[in-house]
């Protein structure tokens, strides 16, 4: 639990692998970071191997397995103490609701009761990386009219609604270090970050990393692994915590955990933690 009693911590990553990201470290810092609420991206392993690693003992799991073998998959897991635990789903659903993503291993989500009463509608997402004039950006751009979909029915279902994850688009200038050699890259294109303007723009949600950072670069929260992107912190910032606003206006601090050095690192993403404080 966060220090504070009336406090809710959720941290969202991109594992890329948790089998792989525990050898690397994950138990050490999931183990000293006191997570409420814990959403995983690209977890890549089967259902069985995910509840061993995290231990179902403390943690209850709603994992959804992708149907291909070693790809995407996410999960969110709520720590069973937590607020006497309260924070346990009372709902879960496990796609975003089109057939043709219903194994993807892309979305998931849980409704919460939160210690004031409130029901939070909390959703792991991970959406493709894509990639120009191929069928994974066709892919891309499917899932992304899904979200403008579902994102008004979500806030419409609960007192709050967070989605956070992998999204796999840097939304404006701020978010990549190279901005100017990515315009024609997927993750960059103009026709993704349009996407982006409609999600904190008519739908109402809200950037909470961004609100809480203000206008700088950054804080990125992918670093390739290729050169010396993580030494020289040429990042993207592609994983985000959407909320509404009611639940963003709780929002205390947001946090990238971003490993000391390369080689300390438990994947390509780091942690994006924040706080959210209720009465």
């Amino acid at each position: 639990m966060a220090d504070s009693a009336s406090t809710i911590r959720i941290a969202t990553v991109n594992v890329n692998g948790i089998r792989a990201a525990y050898r690397r470290g994950m138990a050490d810092w999931l183990q000293g970071r006191a997570v409420d609420l814990l959403c995983l991206q690209e977890v890549r392993a089967p259902d069985k191997i995910t509840r061993e690693l995290l231990d179902e003992d403390v943690w209850h799991i709603h994992h959804a397995e992708a149907s291909a073998k070693g790809r995407a998959g996410v999960a969110i897991a709520t720590r069973r103490e937590a607020f006497d635990g309260c924070l346990l789903p009372v709902a879960t659903r496990g796609a975003i609701g089109d057939e043709y993503f219903a194994e993807s291993g892309r979305w998931i989500e849980n409704d919460i009761t939160l210690p004031n009463g409130d029901t939070l509608t909390l959703v792991s997402a991970y959406v493709h990386s894509g990639e120009v004039d191929t069928p994974r950006q066709v892919d891309k751009y499917k899932f992304l009219d899904l979200m403008l979909e579902r994102l008004p029915a979500l806030a419409n279902h609960s007192d709050h609604a967070l989605i956070v994850g992998d999204l796999n688009v840097g939304h404006t200038e701020l978010d990549i270090k190279n901005w100017k050699g990515n315009v024609k890259n997927a993750g960059f294109l103009p026709e993704e970050r349009v996407y982006f303007d409609r999600f904190f723009g008519d739908l109402g949600y809200v950037d909470v990393a961004r609100c809480l950072a203000g206008q700088v670069p950054g804080p990125y929260t992918w670093w390739s692994y290729r050169g010396k992107a993580f030494d020289t912190d040429a990042g993207w910032r592609i994983d985000y915590h959407m909320a509404t606003p009611t639940l963003a206006a709780r929002a205390q601090s947001a946090t990238v955990d971003r490993a000391a050095s390369y080689d300390t690192r438990f994947s390509d993403h780091a942690p994006l933690v924040v706080d959210y404080a209720f009465d």
